[in-house]
């Protein structure tokens, strides 16, 4: 999570993105508070075990985080292109050896995909 970068077309990347979507698996007490002390917003939805846990705390428990659940529909979205992009065999194994040539291959698998709609 340190290491986040988002690229932008002009001048340095930036280093704090508005908001982070990830699966439940980042759902680390770590991972949220890094996030929160950068200023990130997280919509990381809580795994059953730590709701579980939470409940049988009771108060000390504490409150739930916060969860968007229309934002991490959009995540579910880009998840689904990319499942569908590595059903091309070429992008899932990586043959290429140069980064033009995947992602020239990436274009073409867009494509394709995008008049299949």
């Amino acid at each position: 999570m340190a290491r986040l970068r988002v690229p932008r077309p002009r001048g340095r990347p930036r280093t704090r993105p508005d908001t982070v979507l990830a699966d439940n698996a980042y759902s680390s007490r770590a991972n949220r508070a890094h996030l929160r002390k950068r200023g990130i917003r997280t919509v990381i939805p809580v795994p059953a075990d730590q709701r579980a846990h939470r409940r049988r705390r009771g108060r000390r428990g504490g409150r739930p985080p916060a969860f968007d659940r229309e934002a991490y529909r959009q995540r579910n979205t880009v998840e689904r292109c990319i499942n569908r992009l590595k059903q091309w065999r070429g992008l899932a194994t990586r043959y290429e050896k140069t980064a033009t040539i995947y992602l020239a291959g990436l274009h073409i698998a867009g494509i394709f995909l995008w008049s299949a709609r």
